[in-house]
């Protein structure tokens, strides 16, 4: 089962550079979106009826070309829902929860700390989300947490650790909640296959840093420990064009 997820920085605008054609070529059986920046009514049929797909979206409420997040998959889930229950965080359309015989899937688009006085809100974000995802694995439920974390978590994860130590994306404090989470139970897939190797997802459109690969890891898949044995591989295509993150896959049985 390939899950695959991207944050397109705007769905309308990888519209244009080819997405649906990647999307059909790749067939995964789920695709999850971040930061779509797009109501449903606002996107092409095209993108909104995808053949041998279910498709589900998510929208800031009051804003426009802000946020959002999209699910498709092949097989439809039992359920879907959105958000956390907590209507700070879910008005701003950041996260779709689909519930499958298996495990449960959560599709998020954690908040940019960069902006003035988001940092407390991405902090208080984390917290909140963290304690949803415990309660729904006591009540037993596997979980699959995709999506941009905007945190580079070690200085493996991205190319200038040291002059950015006091940047929102590696703050120490934000690092430290990637820790809190590992230790609550949760797996970063990737990291968890490849300790060592150095691959990135998201580039600064400035500066050619693409071009020199000088970015950031910042798009994860998360798995409950009890979900380990069924991880095949993850991987971080990177020469998928279109946004200035990258798609990021896991494989599981």
């Amino acid at each position: 089962m390939r899950l695959i997820s991207w944050n397109v920085n705007g769905l309308r605008a990888v519209a244009k550079k080819g997405f649906l054609d990647w999307f059909l070529s790749e067939q995964p059986e789920v695709l999850c979106l971040q930061e779509t920046k797009a109501r449903p009514e606002q996107l092409d049929d095209g993108l909104k009826e995808v053949p041998g797909y279910h498709v589900y979206f998510d929208s800031h409420k009051f804003k426009k070309g802000y946020s959002g997040v999209a699910l498709y998959t092949k097989a439809e889930p039992i359920s879907v829902t959105y958000g956390i229950g907590i209507d700070l965080y879910d008005t701003e359309g950041r996260m779709i929860i689909a519930e499958y015989p298996d495990f449960l899937l959560l599709n998020v688009y954690f908040p940019n700390g960069k902006m003035d006085g988001r940092l407390e809100y991405k902090l208080n974000f984390y917290e909140e989300f963290l304690a949803y995802c415990d309660e729904r694995k006591a009540d037993g439920k596997s979980l699959v947490i995709c999506g941009d974390f905007n945190t580079a978590h070690h200085p493996i994860d991205l190319k200038n650790p040291k002059a950015n130590e006091d940047v929102s994306g590696f703050l120490p404090i934000e690092r430290a909640w990637m820790d809190k989470l590992e230790a609550h139970g949760y797996v970063d897939a990737y990291r968890h296959l490849y300790p060592e190797r150095v691959q990135y997802s998201w580039w600064s459109y400035m500066r050619r840093a693409r071009e020199r690969n000088s970015g950031w890891r910042l798009d994860y898949h998360y798995i409950s420990e009890d979900l380990l044995p069924r991880i095949e591989d993850a991987k971080i295509l990177t020469d998928v064009m279109g946004s200035d993150h990258c798609p990021v896959e896991l494989d599981i049985t």
